[in-house]
């Protein structure tokens, strides 16, 4: 899933535009990257970036500059959002830039939310063409594809006309019908469209907590023993995966010839049933309608941050093949779900983040 991204004001924002110099590689010289955090990618994909010999130097832009800065890592203040934004000129002599800046709140406020969305990644793709970046690799998401089966699992060639009523999965869509045009105008341009599951790990759970559930929802209710029973909800299998194993997909996309959509998720799918064993708890039916509805009373009163539109959209999300990106970017996640999801977990309890302003959190919204 999405967090937010760089450049905007108002409720909680958390966008960046990443570039990343890539290193000496026969026809390239650096590598621009502009990320957001999809629920947090951020801060251990540069480490994994800098540690591979073919990166160069990594420059990341965002809104609000870190207090953290690994080696061969530089960074500027960028708003995507704002018109004034020379991104160009960061791009300028980059062999790639990873487009990951996203925002996801405020839910109420859709326009606010389009312009980073929608129209910075707009200009970051516009920028990348005009500054002469041989490769764009974009964090698209699952909910950019139309709904799709639960019981088998589809390719890339699946269509992604998103969710109807989410405005997430809209944004993601028309992003990608975006992409298809830019890719006939800029054919010399590599692109790579990257589309995983929900992602999880222990440093970014404190800023989804606030960002996904709202700081009114106790952390105290996701402990396991306060969780005897899970609602098995038709419908309710998604996919997942450990930040590390994007960010490792994302890097390979980087320094390989590839182009094109991946699908990136680790195994098993979630659902009650996994659940269930994973807490030692009991998996119950549950009817859609009466949880949709307090997603719904929940979200209009803003004790929940969530809005009821992603909870649809999750129910007719397809489940994904990764044949490809195991393929051709020879990857395979290292972490299990269950080992992707404890961690996050365990960091949600810790009260764990970075020194990244989104990462960091504030002292008010901690419970």
């Amino acid at each position: 899933m999405q967090a937010e991204a760089p450049g905007h004001t108002g409720c909680p924002r958390r966008t960046r535009t990443r570039p990343v110099r890539s290193a000496p590689a026969p026809d390239r010289r650096s590598t621009p990257l502009t990320r957001d955090l999809h629920p947090n990618p951020r801060s251990k994909w540069s480490l994994r970036y800098v540690l591979h010999s073919q990166i160069e130097s990594i420059l990341g832009l965002a809104r609000r500059l870190p207090q953290w800065s690994p080696a061969k890592t530089h960074w500027a203040s960028a708003d995507i959002a704002d018109d004034d934004t020379d991104l160009a000129a960061h791009f300028d002599g980059a062999d790639a830039v990873v487009h990951l800046a996203w925002r996801f709140q405020p839910t109420h406020h859709p326009a606010t939310t389009w312009r980073t969305n929608v129209q910075g990644s707009i200009r970051v793709f516009n920028a990348a063409a005009t500054a002469g970046v041989p490769a764009l690799i974009y964090a698209s998401f699952v909910g950019a594809y139309s709904p799709g089966p639960k019981d088998r699992a589809v390719d890339e060639l699946w269509p992604t006309d998103g969710w109807p009523e989410s405005t997430l999965c809209q944004e993601k869509a028309y992003v990608e019908r975006v992409l298809d045009t830019f890719e006939l105008q800029h054919p010399k341009v590599r692109v790579v469209r990257m589309r995983p599951g929900f992602m999880f790990k222990r440093e970014a759970a404190r800023e989804q907590h606030r960002l996904f559930r709202g700081s009114l929802v106790p952390k105290r209710l996701t402990r396991p023993e306060r969780m005897p029973v899970i609602p098995n909800i038709p419908g309710m299998r998604y996919q997942a995966l450990h930040t590390d194993d994007a960010a490792e997909a994302f890097l390979q996309a980087i320094v390989r010839t590839v182009h094109g959509a991946f699908n990136l998720a680790a195994e098993p799918v979630v659902d009650a049933a996994m659940l269930a064993k994973m807490f030692d708890a009991r998996a119950v039916p549950v009817p859609g309608w009466p949880v949709r509805a307090a997603v719904s009373a929940a979200w209009r009163t803003h004790l929940l941050r969530t809005p009821p539109s992603l909870f649809d959209a999750v129910l007719h999300f397809p489940i994904m093949d990764t044949t490809r990106a195991r393929l051709e970017l020879e990857w395979t996640p290292r972490y299990a779900v269950q080992e992707a999801l404890q961690e996050w977990l365990n960091g949600l309890h810790e009260d764990a983040g970075l020194p990244t302003p989104p990462l960091a959190g504030s002292p008010g919204l901690r419970r």
